[in-house]
């Protein structure tokens, strides 16, 4: 799971700590769920521990159960981290970002553009309005064939596709 680049990347916008977040959920997911063992286990200071767990918890990924040490009456936390909360959030965010594929396609697809030799960019009815001369630098306006640009984001949205898109939601 750790090792799939759509996790990665979630758990470092969450956590913005890619050293210590990937073995605490290892440890976790390995069935250490103590911060305390978490921190015995990977080594990594308790506070450090404790606030990646809060960010995951934050973000719903992680949840706790809160008791209490018999011995020390010291409050225990045992942690879960959510596996399928990680899934919804990919098929979130790739669901947002096909959307807006979708849309930079739809306007791609529906407009006809010209451009100077500066790259300035306009559709035809701002064209037409500035007599196919750019108004940033004087150029004459020509054509655009953006077939590419279309073909090129079909290729983006395809690549972003999540892996584990077939749950179901």
């Amino acid at each position: 799971m750790l090792s799939d680049p759509n996790v990665q990347e979630i758990l470092m916008d969450i956590t913005d700590d890619e050293k210590h977040s990937f073995p605490i959920i290892e440890c976790i997911l390995k069935g250490k769920t103590n911060d305390l063992e978490i921190a015995e286990e990977t080594e990594i200071k308790l506070n450090t521990v404790r606030k990646v767990l809060y960010k995951l918890y934050d973000a719903g990924i992680a949840t706790y159960k809160k008791s209490n040490d018999p011995e020390t009456h010291k409050f225990i936390y045992s942690w879960k981290f959510d596996q399928d909360k990680v899934n919804d959030i990919i098929i979130e965010k790739y669901d947002k970002f096909s959307e807006e594929i979708d849309k930079s396609i739809e306007y791609e697809e529906e407009n006809m553009f010209f451009a100077c030799n500066s790259n300035h960019r306009y559709k035809f009815e701002e064209a037409t309005e500035n007599n196919f001369t750019c108004p940033k630098c004087g150029d004459s306006l020509e054509f655009q064939d953006n077939s590419a640009i279309i073909t090129e984001l079909l290729r983006k949205k395809d690549e972003r596709m999540p892996l584990k898109r077939s749950t179901g939601k």
